[in-house]
């Protein structure tokens, strides 16, 4: 029989139920609403806290909502989709009792989850292995799409709201996590993909300062072109307005208000693969490098951030398909294209000498791993990378700041993410199943080796000492230890491997310095 806990919150009175993971007792909450119901006038609009605690028992014993989104063929699990789904997740070694006054308060990983910030859950994570290791994890639901990113230049569509409903979440937490075991004084957040993206942006933005003390960024950072935005201000109006005159918004209506009125799985129909959040506003409202240059961001915190070896061979698929069985030099100044179209301002033809230098341009293999590199570069390695540089050149002296390169994929998300050729590798988001101990999970153990759930183990060991310490382990340099040659972990099973001694620096002075400054 399942016991059931009752927590009393500003939200209302919640009630989870005890569960057991990694031999550990734990306390699991599903679906506790952070913020009023997004829906009718606040559709685009910034979250509203809850005014008042909801009446009886908030039954957080089974999911909530997760928001709208298209259905993505890798989620695990399915969800129920709603506009009403600002709601978090946590699970918690500990609840403080009438008996435990005195009982110290727990560090805090607060989980934003990826998806290109247009699809996603919290669903997906099981928090459960992680707050083992003694930490309360949380992750809030957070819109996404058009329902997070449309932008309106005004004040009841200010855009970028996906990152406003985490920040609610955040400030939810530092209001309520004690009664969770908790210390509020001790957040960590961290994400990946889209999740490593927000946590960038909570540092950049002068809305999130002050509320987490460390950050983790897996795979992802908002730093691209430094002379332009991947949006601008008046591209994503303009985008806005020609999806409500394809939902038939005629233009002596409010264009808004128009789109407030259309159904929700309209708006996800006309949602495109890859959503980007609009600089020069109340939340973001410088670029990265703009930022760091004039030290506005979030200085006062530890960082640990990282890549895969191959991100770009799964973020790839779009441009060039698994079964795509011949690839030319056509094909790769295509696909040049294609992400110039995206992210703007590359100079194509130094791209194609310096990613096909050497290259056999017969070789298809050869061919797609180029261009994987290429994209991985440009899309998640160097941004994720100056962003943490550029931390520790500011910071370092009094902060911890570190960094990885996984360089180990398991066989079994190897087939599931169709990376099981060479030339795919350890590719995006292969890190995920490692850090949330997917391995050591009973109903997966005949899909992984030991290998496999010993180095999840040393992940998570590293994740959570990280929260709770600010340093991962000891034979982990500093990113700008010696500031003259940057070294990186080699995230691997062999412990012996040694630092990478600045793997990056050659190909961001021949490549990419001109484009990210």
């Amino acid at each position: 029989m399942t016991t059931s806990v009752d927590v009393r919150t500003t939200s209302g009175r919640v009630r989870g139920q005890v569960i057991e993971r990694l031999n550990t007792t734990l306390y699991q909450f599903q679906g506790i609403p952070y913020a009023e119901p997004p829906i009718g006038a606040l559709r685009f609009a910034k979250p509203k806290p809850i005014q008042q605690p909801r009446d009886g028992i908030i039954d957080a014993t089974k999911p909530g909502n997760s928001c709208m989104q298209k259905e993505v063929v890798l989620s695990p699990i399915p969800i129920t989709q709603s506009e009403d789904s600002l709601v978090l997740n946590i699970w918690t070694p500990t609840l403080p009792t009438d008996n435990t006054t005195n009982q110290s308060h727990k560090p805090v990983m607060f989980w934003i989850y990826g998806g290109a910030l247009s699809f996603g859950s919290i669903d997906h994570y099981n928090g459960g292995p992680l707050a083992a290791h003694d930490v309360v994890f949380v992750a809030p639901n957070y819109r996404l799409g058009l329902f997070g990113f449309l932008y309106g230049d005004r004040e009841d569509a200010p855009g970028n709201v996906g990152f406003y409903d985490q920040l609610l979440a955040l400030k939810w937490v530092r209001e309520n996590i004690h009664l969770f075991g908790g210390d509020k004084d001790q957040i960590t957040i961290f994400g990946e993909s889209a999740g490593s993206w927000s946590v960038s942006a909570h540092i950049l933005s002068p809305l999130s300062k002050g509320l987490f003390k460390r950050a983790i960024m897996s795979s992802g950072a908002h730093m691209y072109n430094k002379d332009r935005d991947v949006i601008s201000k008046d591209e994503a109006i303009t985008e806005g307005k020609r999806i409500a005159k394809e939902l038939g918004w005629s233009e002596d209506m409010d264009w808004i208000q128009y789109l407030r009125t259309v159904e929700a799985k309209d708006l996800v129909d006309k949602a495109r693969g890859m959503t980007f959040p609009v600089l020069e506003t109340e939340f973001l409202p410088l670029s990265a490098q703009k930022a760091f240059h004039n030290n506005n961001f979030y200085s006062d915190i530890d960082l640990m951030a990282g890549v895969n070896s191959t991100e770009g061979s799964v973020l790839s698929r779009l441009l060039i398909p698994k079964d795509k069985e011949v690839y030319t030099l056509n094909d790769f100044g295509s696909g040049v294209k294609a992400s110039d179209d995206t992210f703007h301002g590359m100079d194509a033809n130094k791209v194609m000498d310096y990613y096909l230098k050497s290259v056999d341009t017969n070789s298809t293999p050869a061919m797609k791993r180029a261009f994987y590199e290429f994209y991985g570069d440009l899309f998640m390695k160097y941004p994720t990378y100056l962003f943490a540089r550029q931390m520790a050149t500011t910071v370092g002296n009094w902060h911890n700041i570190y960094f990885y390169e996984l360089s180990y994929q398991s066989q079994f998300y190897a087939k599931q993410f169709q990376c099981d050729d060479k030339e795919s590798a350890v590719g995006h988001g292969m890190d995920i199943p490692f850090v949330f101990g997917i391995p050591l999970s009973p109903e997966m153990a005949n899909f992984f080796d030991e290998t496999d759930r010993q180095f999840s183990r040393d992940v998570m060991r590293m994740w959570t000492i990280f929260a709770k310490y600010g340093k991962p382990d000891d034979k982990w340099p500093q990113l700008l230890s010696d500031p003259n040659v940057p070294k990186v972990k080699d995230l691997n099973p062999d412990p012996n491997r040694p630092p990478l001694h600045d793997p990056y620096g050659h190909c961001y002075e021949n490549m990419w310095k001109s484009y990210f400054g």
